[in-house]
């Protein structure tokens, strides 16, 4: 594989809620990729079992900063976000030994 599938984890306290209660992992993805493509990437890199896959366009957002000269019109660009359900007894521990 020459890209880059996984992104970075999303780590926020509703992923982290989704975690803890559903066995759901929260990853921004390569907008580029398929379902199939994130479930293999999750399975060979964390090696768990993957039981099902879900995934949303998050659009841009347009932001506003005021400075010196004036208002400073800039965007956040538009990013895939995958939620991966794991099966029954599995874990991803993304946080390591901190």
């Amino acid at each position: 594989m020459g890209k880059t599938v996984l992104i970075k984890p999303i780590l926020t306290e509703k992923a982290d809620g989704l975690s803890e209660k559903l066995n759901q992992y929260t990853f921004i993805v390569d907008r580029k990729v398929n379902k199939v493509e994130i479930r293999k990437a999750v399975e060979l890199i964390y090696n768990v079992a993957v039981e099902a896959v879900n995934t949303t366009v998050i659009p841009g957002k347009t932001k506003n900063r005021s400075s010196k000269t004036g208002v400073i019109r800039g965007s956040k660009p538009a990013y895939k976000k995958a939620i991966v359900t794991l099966a029954k007894g599995e874990e991803i521990d993304l946080f390591g030994n901190i």
